[in-house]
């Protein structure tokens, strides 16, 4: 991997590198020419979960894979696990590589951009969150409060249990499970990344980020997997409570890991969000 400085970054017609931003380094991957988009993906996982996405987006389209803080090629750094920290290295890729760009977040990705877009609306033009919740209730809280520890007790157990996770979030590609658990247990590592990101989550149970949404001034578009058991329509409706002017898309056949089960219906709803050029999206 090529590890490049941010006006570098910007200006490199590499497809693969890494970029120094504060503490840490993160690493990118980039697809297509035209106008900015960036990807940012979910817990335990990395920039590879949207190349099936991205490939099928049409032209005019720069796409700018992501990996968070301690996943995939990214660095830890000095992890604080907070999602304020996330947005803060998101918006500094912003900043620093890109300028200011429509951001679609998976999950965790996407509480990411919704805070980026809190903390920077100048640098977040339009935020496109899927599988994503404002809130964490007491038991998904218990849930990620258990796997860090198991990550950080008894890695070998922990990367079973995050198989099994996966196999639960996969509704219509069933063939493809193992390949999937596998990647994804590749892109946590030694799960400092996952601990740290996991850390994060488990803050939305203390102090829910709803109330905050209210105050979102970009384009926001909110997409759901109809089949999502780990991110119920529940969440979704939640959000939109919050941001009546949010755009919404349900996704047929579509468990939590909507890029996995549904790519071709996922990149159709993304490529006609990003080419919106005015107003917010419906």
């Amino acid at each position: 991997m090529v590890l490049l400085s941010a006006s570098e970054a910007a200006s490199c017609a590499s497809e693969k590198g890494a970029v120094l931003l504060g503490d840490i380094s993160v690493a990118f991957k980039r697809f297509g020419e035209g106008q900015p988009v960036i990807f940012v993906h979910g817990l335990a996982e990395d920039k590879e979960s949207w190349s099936g996405v991205v490939a099928r987006l049409p032209r005019g389209i720069r796409a700018h894979l992501l990996d968070l803080r301690g996943h995939g090629g990214s660095t830890v750094g000095e992890g604080n696990g907070t999602v304020s920290q996330l947005a803060g290295d998101l918006t500094a890729y912003l900043e620093e590589v890109t300028g200011p760009a429509a951001c679609v977040g998976f999950s965790l990705g996407g509480v990411v951009a919704l805070e980026a877009a809190l903390q920077r609306p100048d640098l977040v033009r339009r935020a496109i969150v899927i599988g994503a919740s404002s809130k964490v209730g007491r038991a998904a809280a218990g849930f990620f409060e258990a796997r860090i520890q198991q990550a950080m007790s008894d890695i070998d157990g922990f990367r079973r249990a995050l198989a099994e996770d996966t196999d639960a979030q996969v509704v219509c590609n069933r063939q493809d499970v193992a390949a999937i658990a596998a990647r994804r247990i590749a892109a946590v590592g030694d799960g400092a990344g996952y601990v740290n990101a996991a850390r994060a989550m488990v803050g939305l149970a203390a102090v829910s980020m709803t109330e905050r949404l209210r105050d979102i001034r970009v384009p926001v578009h909110i997409i759901q997997g109809e089949n999502d058991v780990f991110c119920p329509l529940k969440a979704a409706q939640i959000m939109r409570d919050a941001m009546p002017d949010a755009g919404y898309t349900n996704i047929p056949d579509a468990g939590h890991l909507i890029a996995a089960d549904q790519p071709d219906l996922l990149a159709r709803e993304l490529s006609r969000l990003i080419i919106q050029k005015h107003g917010r999206s419906r």
